[in-house]
């Protein structure tokens, strides 16, 4: 009962969400639905003391990525950059191949130690601009977007700094480049296969006779400007903000260490304000990146900018608002979810698994499904199973590397279902409904979870590492 429970909170959390309804308003509805039917006494407590606190927390460490990132994206748009951008890829690449220059742009940032969030603000207009020329169907941007930016730079390719890459790394003693070339071929399988099935829903498109469309919500600004900037100058705001991000995580931690204290100047005796800056470092780089990007842009194309600048920044603050509150409340979700006792039958029957290496693979995959969070799933997985995941595996002979690269690969699978709060953001940013445009998303969802399972088999057929 208790499991049957969880399930019917997450199917029902799903169904909602895919049906178009508000996730702000059905998560919590979903959570303390789930309370209500294991322990009524609970719901009071664990909507003020877990949902709230959880939800509050992810908006107090993440609203200025989401506000920052969504003005970047805004600023880039009404500059032209986009336009500009779009113009000469096509002249490079041609038009065929324009769902490969958003991929590619997608897997820079995102490899680049770009948030995915900020990622999908920043590129959206790009894409939008591309689509359009090209007579592509809006409705593939969030496919392309989440292949370039949700897969193989997330959490297959060696070295990549993003999250998914790097809480294993505390439980298995690894680095960010565990298990290289498993990471590369699983990486490669990722962009190949998921290239070929968009390109597939494109032709089906063509062949059916379907354009761009029309009526379509939150399209960018037309660029009202005179002559388009040059292609180097308009990627110039975009390399910025990789190239700070990735200066900033490097000096940051250098110039306040691990931890940082201030005494606020106010009347009595107040206790000082202490921050655990390597908690936060990367999300001050982030949002100092973001800034110098901005700053960029208005001083590359101050005039086509400041002429409509409070419009268009009113629209990106209500879609950074919209944005970060849905994932915050799914945050929430999935923090109540996780302390039921039908999530913990969940967990021991994965345990179940006998070989090691699918074990880990399928616990992370289903717990992060299950709360809608790649790094959240992982990181209650691997702290309630890792020991016993390493026992296993030094009785099979398999390498800690393989368990990063296995965990960290799985944990980007099957967390990207309807109620997932990256996903949400994406179809609110690009202006689509699951309806829409959720199809192709969960198209690259399964690919993406096949990548982990052809990692395995390379391993064991291989040996490679």
């Amino acid at each position: 009962m208790a499991f049957l429970i969880v399930l019917a909170a997450l199917c029902f959390l799903m169904y909602v969400a895919y049906r178009g309804h508000s996730v702000i308003l059905f998560a919590p509805v979903a959570a303390l639905g789930a309370v209500l039917l294991t322990d009524p006494t609970l719901v009071a407590p664990m909507f003020t003391g877990l949902f709230m606190d959880k939800m509050v927390g992810f908006l107090k460490l993440y609203f200025p990525v989401f506000l920052l990132g969504a003005i970047f994206g805004k600023l880039i748009e009404l500059s032209g950059f986009s336009k500009s951008i779009v113009a000469a890829t096509i002249r490079l690449l041609g038009r065929e191949r324009a769902m490969l220059s958003i991929v590619a742009v997608c897997a820079l940032l995102t490899y680049g130690g770009v948030s995915l969030f900020v990622v999908v603000f920043a590129v959206y207009p790009f894409a939008a601009e591309l689509f359009r020329q090209s007579d592509i169907p809006k409705r593939l941007i969030p496919g392309t977007i989440a292949l370039g930016a949700f897969t193989f730079t997330m959490d297959a390719l060696p070295g990549t700094p993003q999250i998914q890459n790097i809480i294993p790394t505390s439980f298995f003693g690894t680095d960010t480049w565990a298990a290289p070339w498993l990471g590369v071929i699983g990486g490669v399988f990722i962009l190949i296969v998921g290239l070929s099935y968009l390109n597939w829903r494109r032709r089906a498109a063509l062949k059916a006779g379907e354009g761009y469309g029309e009526n379509l919500l939150n399209e960018p600004a037309p660029f009202e400007g005179g002559k388009l900037a040059h292609p180097l100058l308009a990627i110039l705001p975009l390399v910025l903000v990789g190239v700070a991000n990735k200066c900033f995580s490097v000096w940051l931690p250098q110039a306040y260490g691990k931890q940082h204290s201030f005494d606020p100047a106010v009347i009595g005796d107040a206790a000082p304000v202490v921050q655990d800056v390597s908690k936060i470092a990367a999300i001050w780089a982030v949002e100092g990146a973001l800034l110098i990007g901005i700053a960029a842009v208005i001083v590359f194309a101050w005039k086509p900018v400041m002429t409509r600048f409070a419009e268009g920044s009113k629209a990106a603050i209500g879609g950074a608002l919209l944005a970060a509150m849905n994932t915050a409340s799914e945050y929430g979700f999935g923090a109540v979810i996780a302390a039921l006792p039908g999530f913990l039958v969940v967990a021991n029957a994965l345990g179940a698994i006998p070989n090691p290496l699918v074990n880990e693979a399928v616990t992370v995959t289903a717990l992060a499904g299950i709360t809608g969070s790649a790094s959240g799933g992982m990181s209650i997985a691997l702290a309630a199973m890792a020991d016993t995941f390493i026992a296993n595996a030094n009785a099979a002979g398999i390498p800690m590397e393989v368990l990063h690269r296995v965990a960290a690969m799985a944990s980007g699978g099957m967390d990207t279902l309807p109620h997932n709060g990256a996903v949400i953001t994406l179809l609110a940013v690009t202006g689509l409904s699951h309806r829409q445009a959720y199809k192709d998303v969960f198209a690259i969802t399964l690919i993406k979870t096949a990548a982990v399972f052809v990692v395995i088999g390379v391993f064991y057929a291989t040996g490679l590492v």
